[in-house]
């Protein structure tokens, strides 16, 4: 049995898919694009409420819904990641809006795609089998290799997409094959069974082997180190607005999978994917902050902030080896209440880029110099989200470090205290490298050659929106983190039901 009240918000988004399309045909205005994409994304958010709160509304006896014999489930957690996925896809469109106006670009056909990555990404929450999660991850995956070279004129837009392409295919080829293995030898595809099989099968090394390509594959999909090289030049060569939605959306899915894989589909291997995803987690963050201190391009810097961050979302996993399950419960935890504060940061941080794009007309860090002269919002905005991917309190980000250092160092055990450690090394130097562009913003002088520092910069309403609401998403979450808090708990309830 079909459950419609639980699938509206896919449905919803993928009336809205074709909606767009349809609009673009008929109308002059394309900003109606644009307009129908973002009532379609409310109108998707609203579904999530009612089935949130469907006992006191709707007199509903359970939250969780199962369908498809198992494979699709609508749980608290999945509610939440989809209203972060929904999100995240509202304020991209609203970053999309001005920049796909300024130049020849095809509108109907880019919100087509960033709609349908978005769809994706809200069946990836979902996905409790193998077939639905890839598939999930492909939707995310696939339009975005387009989008990323959107710009077809450039150079560097066709070099981000086929660099993109080529690790996405072969991410899915070492996925499919480790889910090739563990399906020849448990016979299942779906999470909650093969939580079970593992159990029997963990002491046979192909079994593992099936569980560490798994691994790898959805490694390149959260770009953590040795699977990152693609994400400095498709961030820098893809037209920003991408950049925001790859840095987050398509990012934040990567983690969703392989949180799903590792706690619901596999928790019995934590002692064997926890020590792998430790030295993953480490090498990332050091990868990811060092080379990050010697970056002059912005986007690029953002782009190696995005590695390091993505070392600290797997911190809580790399604690897991031998730990209880009450641990592991609170290291589902953390991560989700990390990706919840990085998507609002991060999507302000690439705000903020477009809108000093526009205006310095250079990514360049020098040419960011005195910007707080001419154009003093933007600097004090860029201060709030680069402050708040450092963690520096009261914004945001140091509640999403505070839940990351309370699962590893709470899993008691060697792996957690000695990647809290290096977490604490990788944050001291990634306030160095934050600080940069603020210094260079506030106290240098503006370099000579910027035309457009003479007048005040003029950023569209849509963009003035999304800026607006991150930069209230930062503030707010670092002075009242509980909201943040209690969604995470709820959904870490789905690992206590496990255990």
């Amino acid at each position: 049995m079909i459950d419609y009240h639980a699938l509206a918000p896919e449905l919803i988004l993928a009336v809205t898919v074709l909606a767009v399309l349809v609009v673009d045909l008929v109308v002059r205005s394309k900003v109606w694009v644009a307009v129908v994409a973002l009532v379609g994304l409310f109108a998707a958010f609203v579904p999530l409420l009612t089935l949130a709160f469907c006992e006191p509304l709707l007199g509903c006896a359970e939250v969780t819904r199962s369908m498809f014999l198992g494979s699709y489930v609508v749980d608290p957690y999945a509610l939440v990641l989809k209203g972060l996925f929904i999100g995240t896809a509202f304020v991209a469109v609203l970053l999309s809006v001005d920049y796909i106006e300024s130049d020849r670009y095809y509108e109907g056909e880019y919100f087509f795609l960033l709609l349908s990555a978005a769809l994706g990404a809200v069946v990836m929450s979902s996905a409790r089998d193998f077939v639905s999660i890839v598939v999930a991850l492909e939707l995310v995956s696939g339009p975005g290799f387009l989008l990323a070279g959107w710009r077809k004129a450039d150079e560097r837009s066709n070099e981000a997409a086929l660099k993109f392409f080529i690790s996405g295919v072969l991410a899915l080829a070492l996925l499919m094959f480790g889910v090739s293995l563990v399906y020849g030898l448990t016979g299942t595809q779906q999470f909650d069974q093969l939580a079970v099989a593992s159990v029997e099968f963990a002491d046979l090394p192909l079994f593992t082997i099936g569980v560490l390509f798994i691994l790898v594959g959805f490694g390149f999909k959260v770009s953590a180190v040795p699977f990152h090289y693609w994400t400095p030049d498709t961030y820098q060569g893809s037209p920003t607005p991408v950049t925001a939605w790859l840095a987050v959306g398509s990012k934040t899915a990567g983690f969703v999978g392989l949180l799903s894989i590792a706690f619901i589909a596999f928790p019995a291997m934590r002692d064997i994917w926890g020590p792998i995803l430790w030295v993953v987690a480490a090498v990332t963050m050091v990868v990811g902050n060092v080379v990050a201190i010697k970056q002059t391009n912005i986007v690029r810097l953002l782009g190696y902030s995005s590695i390091a961050h993505a070392g600290f979302i797997l911190a809580p996993f790399a604690a897991m080896a031998g730990a209880s399950d009450a641990a592991m419960s609170q290291a589902f935890y953390a991560a989700v209440a990390y990706l919840l504060i990085y998507a609002v940061m991060n999507l302000g941080a690439f705000g903020v880029v477009i809108a000093g794009l526009s205006k310095v007309e250079s990514a360049e860090l020098s040419d960011w110099s005195g910007l707080y002269r001419h154009s003093p919002g933007l600097a004090v905005l860029l201060a709030g989200f680069f402050f708040s991917l450092a963690g520096i309190p009261p914004l945001a980000g140091w509640f999403a470090k505070l839940a990351m250092f309370q699962a590893t160092i709470g899993s008691g055990n060697l792996w957690g205290y000695s990647i809290a450690v290096i977490a604490v090394l990788n944050s001291v130097v990634a306030i160095y490298y934050y600080a940069k562009p603020v210094k260079s913003a506030f106290f240098d002088e503006v370099p000579e050659g910027i035309s457009s520092a003479a007048t005040p910069s003029v950023a569209s309403p849509a963009l003035k929106l999304a800026l607006g609401l991150s930069i209230a998403g930062v503030v707010l979450l670092g002075i009242f983190p509980g909201l943040v808090a209690q969604l995470s708990r709820y959904t870490s309830e789905i690992i206590a039901a496990i255990f």
